[in-house]
């Protein structure tokens, strides 16, 4: 029995994220919810009391997805050439598989700005990271241009995800279908990835 409550459990968490990701919190009624997932009203309101209890289960889930794995890589013992290649990497195939995640997360944000706890406390992680120590021996080494980590994840981040934001209009202006976006977006992260690259490890810094 308790296998098959899991089972249900995360169906509905699963339908809910597919939901909210394309109507956001307003748009959502527990209906569409319980359609997605294949069950009746009652038994998703038997395992979720409100829409807003399952809305912050699931928006702490985006965060954490958003987050968690970058926080991982930022603490591994690598190179930060390698790192810096590797945050780029997770970023951009994190959002070629949750390509609404950004708009999703800063709606909310903007309907309710108390939801930004699930955002900073990882937020803050990054200056006690080996990631932050690893900038900060580079800049003193002169390996790298002067630059502060926050810095570094905005243009990671940015730069990547206006990617995906801009999306529709993209595919619009371009003609491209799915499978010509991807493309497309594959070749830019290449792009991007050697702009940050070029950017902070000058040649004359790291002969």
């Amino acid at each position: 029995m308790k296998c098959i409550s899991e089972s249900t459990e995360e169906r509905i968490k699963e339908a809910a994220k597919t939901v909210f990701l394309e109507k956001g919190f307003d748009g959502t009624t527990t209906r569409d919810i319980a359609k997605v997932a294949g069950i009746n009203s009652a038994l998703m309101n038997y395992y979720f009391r409100s829409k807003e209890k399952l809305f912050q289960s699931i928006f702490n889930d985006m965060c954490t997805l958003m987050f968690e794995g970058m926080l991982d890589l930022v603490n591994r013992p690598i190179s930060l050439r390698d790192k810096i290649s590797k945050l780029m990497d997770h970023q951009f195939q994190m959002m070629m598989q949750n390509p609404n995640l950004t708009i999703f997360i800063m709606n909310e944000l903007h309907r309710n700005p108390e939801r930004l706890y699930a955002t900073v406390g990882m937020a803050k992680k990054i200056p006690e990271s080996i990631f932050h120590q690893q900038i900060e021996d580079a800049i003193a080494q002169g390996i790298i241009t002067p630059i502060d980590s926050h810095h570094i994840m905005t243009m990671i981040i940015a730069n990547i995800q206006f990617l995906f934001v801009s999306k529709p209009m993209t595919m619009l202006a371009q003609g491209l279908d799915e499978a010509g976006f991807n493309a497309f977006a594959t070749r830019h992260m290449e792009y991007v990835k050697d702009m940050i690259c070029d950017y902070l490890f000058k040649p004359e810094l790291s002969s």
